[in-house]
């Protein structure tokens, strides 16, 4: 990178932290005082298009350069429908091993929904009223969330992945090297949701296990082997669109497992079932750092 490149690019990350942190803290700031949920969903989504609005300033307004992302929809087809299906496979994967590992927290008394519900009626009412049970919800949700909410969600995640794995990982990686490069993306996209994280609860809410240090640093251990696989979906097909679609497959599927547990074990959530989890990110995390060894193997 040339001198204004260089500075270009510390532009980027100025702009892309600053214009999503006074969102996330409007946003938080609107819901926790005004008890207005719809302005801080509104904050969120502009918070994810922070990332590309940054992209083009630095490049079309600070260099006068073309973005240089790949917009053209190609790629073959096993990337698209990794893209489309891997986040829920990892999801399940991580559930599985959670409660392989902590058996006496798999609920399927539908206490989760009762609260979900405000605890108005109970588990049986819930069945015979509502249709509402467990299966029911994981079944409903679960299909909805694996067959069309990637395609919906992808729009939301673009403008992240634009900023984040168009521009932000090429730049990382020629400067630090492949492992050292996606090391330091998700933790620069860790970071990135950390004002959300220590306002309003975001992914793990405010009492947890470790509270607030460890849901911070089981963040970025998530958002390591994410943008890894996200960057290797980019690297692989060269469109933009295929990391947006499981990035918003990831966002669909994730909380899904929630279902399974009770209230209560909710305090345990910077530790699974959910695969933002410490346990429950271990499968994503072990396919992340053998794809990466096995590509700097290949590149030597």
């Amino acid at each position: 990178m040339s001198a204004k490149e260089k500075q270009g690019f510390s532009l980027y990350f100025l702009i892309a932290f600053g214009l999503a942190w006074l969102c996330q803290v409007g946003g938080c700031m609107a819901l926790l005082q005004q008890k207005n949920a719809v302005l801080y969903q509104l904050a969120l989504i502009g918070t994810m298009f922070c990332p590309l609005l940054a992209v083009l300033l630095v490049q079309k307004v600070f260099l006068r350069q073309p973005v240089g992302i790949g917009w053209k929809v190609q790629g073959k087809r096993r990337f698209w429908l990794a893209a489309w299906f891997g986040p829920a496979v990892f999801t399940l994967l991580g559930a599985v091993l959670y409660f392989a590992v902590f058996p006496s927290r798999l609920d399927f008394s539908c206490s989760w929904l009762v609260a979900a519900y405000g605890g108005e009626m109970d588990a049986q009412t819930l069945r015979s009223e509502l249709g509402v049970s467990t299966l029911s919800y994981l079944l409903q949700n679960g299909l909805f969330a694996v067959i069309l909410a990637p395609a919906i969600n992808m729009f939301p995640a673009l403008g992240e992945e634009a900023g984040w794995r168009g521009y932000m990982m090429p730049r990382l990686k020629e400067r630090f090297g492949l492992l050292s490069g996606r090391l330091l993306g998700g933790v620069v996209w860790g970071v990135w949701h950390w004002p959300l994280m220590l306002l309003v609860g975001y992914e793990y809410g405010t009492n947890y296990l470790g509270a607030p240090v460890l849901g911070l640093v089981v963040w970025c251990v998530v958002c390591f082997a994410l943008n890894t696989l996200l960057d290797l979906l980019y690297e692989k097909t060269g469109c933009i669109w295929v990391p947006a679609i499981a990035h918003g497959a990831f966002n669909a599927i994730a909380a899904l497992p929630q279902v399974l547990i009770t209230p209560a074990d909710a305090y345990y959530n910077v530790l699974g079932p959910m695969p933002i989890g410490l346990i429950s990110v271990l499968p994503m995390l072990a396919v992340a750092v053998g794809l990466t060894l096995h590509q700097m193997k290949q590149e030597q």
